[in-house]
């Protein structure tokens, strides 16, 4: 380890993992230094975090609302870059380390391609580029000699468990799946669910898209196809239970029969630090796990009846090629649909089905194609949505 700091790049540090972040950076003790923030639509919350971090460079990825507000209030040596060349630019500076990856959704795998060929360290937590990309990310990174460390509570927990064996002694991983607010409600109860309802997650804080997939389930669905490309896996290897106290993150199975699990308070400060501070532990600002209390720990398959986002999951983590891509767009197109109160909530796995089994699959897609295949299945959402 050096004395001098990790340089970090956070896009999309506006959001529930920026915050975090930027809360690992500021208890780090000077060991780690945000040097460029990236935000889309909440320009004067960026604006304060540069004033709190001093960074070298701020990017506003949205051009037009950049243009229409007065950066007089950024330290003078803040530099204002702007939109997906500004990210880009930035993530390609020598002085970076790692860069954090937490814009939600598709919009993020722009910056963390740019990130990986530029053979940077990347804390991934933005999932949607595994599974929009996963089969063109491993071969990039090789190339690049970039390295993706996972950012998402389950990813990182097998991650940590993975070290104690050989991938070839791996006989599978089991994600861990709070089960939502809705874990035991019936399927003819989902049919009115409300917003509110949706967005009032038991256990963890997110933002509203991420908390709609925990509802749905469909947040494991892309975890299992995120795991599938990230840790080099079939889909047959990949399990996942209901675990409603959020405590053990995942699991790794091991063909001796010995379980590895990772465990921790729901707290994502502690996997968003062990991202940015890979290969090396440091004390955490994260809550810490009170043993001298009693803890029980429920473990029961999920229903799979009830959750058809699981089985899809699956289905696409054995299809590889494009499925992952129109899985992912229209799951992000179906949930602003519920969330604007033009699609209900039942609908949203169902629509996502739908289109998912009408696109014309390809086995081996370019980076090109998959973008295609990404604006159709949006536009085959509005049909969902208009009628």
């Amino acid at each position: 380890m050096t004395n001098s700091p990790a340089n970090v790049v956070i896009l999309g540090s506006t959001g529930s993992i920026g915050r975090s972040a930027l809360e690992v950076i500021r208890a780090s003790g000077g060991t780690l230094r945000a040097v460029a923030l990236s935000a889309n639509s909440s320009l004067d919350e960026l604006a304060q975090q540069a004033r709190d971090f001093q960074p070298s460079q701020i990017i506003a990825t949205d051009a037009e609302q950049a243009a229409a507000r007065d950066w007089s209030d950024l330290p003078k040596h803040t530099e204002l870059l702007v939109g997906s060349e500004g990210i880009a630019r930035a993530v390609s500076e020598r002085e970076v380390d790692v860069v954090l990856s937490a814009i939600v959704g598709s919009a993020g795998l722009a910056g963390t391609w740019a990130a990986i060929e530029a053979g940077k360290q990347v804390a991934l937590a933005n999932k949607e580029t595994m599974v929009t990309a996963g089969p063109l990310i491993g071969p990039l990174a090789e190339k690049n000699g970039a390295k993706i460390i996972p950012v998402d509570s389950e990813h990182s927990a097998v991650f940590q468990a993975l070290q104690s064996g050989q991938p070839h002694e791996v006989r599978r991983i089991v994600l861990t799946a709070s089960g939502g607010p809705f874990r035991d409600r019936d399927a003819e109860s989902l049919v009115g669910v409300t917003v509110d309802e949706a967005l009032a997650h038991p256990t963890w804080d997110m933002g509203p898209k991420i908390t709609i997939d925990s509802a749905t389930l469909m947040n494991k669905a892309l975890e299992i196809i995120e795991a599938r490309w990230l840790f080099d896996l079939r889909a047959d290897q990949i399990d996942v239970v209901i675990h409603p106290q959020s405590i053990v993150h995942s699991m790794v199975e091991f063909v001796d029969g010995s379980v590895i699990a990772q465990m921790s308070p729901p707290d994502m400060k502690l996997p968003i630090q062990y991202a940015l501070t890979y290969p090396h532990r440091r004390a955490c600002p994260a809550q810490r796990l009170d043993l001298t209390r009693a803890i029980d720990l429920r473990f029961e398959p999920p229903d799979l009846d009830r959750f058809d986002a699981l089985r899809i999951g699956l289905e696409v983590a054995r299809a590889g090629g494009t499925a992952g891509a129109v899985i992912n767009a229209a799951n992000e197109a179906a949930v602003a649909g519920f969330l604007a109160g033009d699609l209900g909530f039942a609908e949203i796995v169902p629509a996502c089905r739908s289109i998912l089994e009408h696109h014309d699959f390809e086995p081996a897609p370019t980076l090109e194609r998959l973008l295609q295949l990404d604006h159709w299945a949006r536009r085959e959402v509005s049909r969902w949505v208009c009628t």
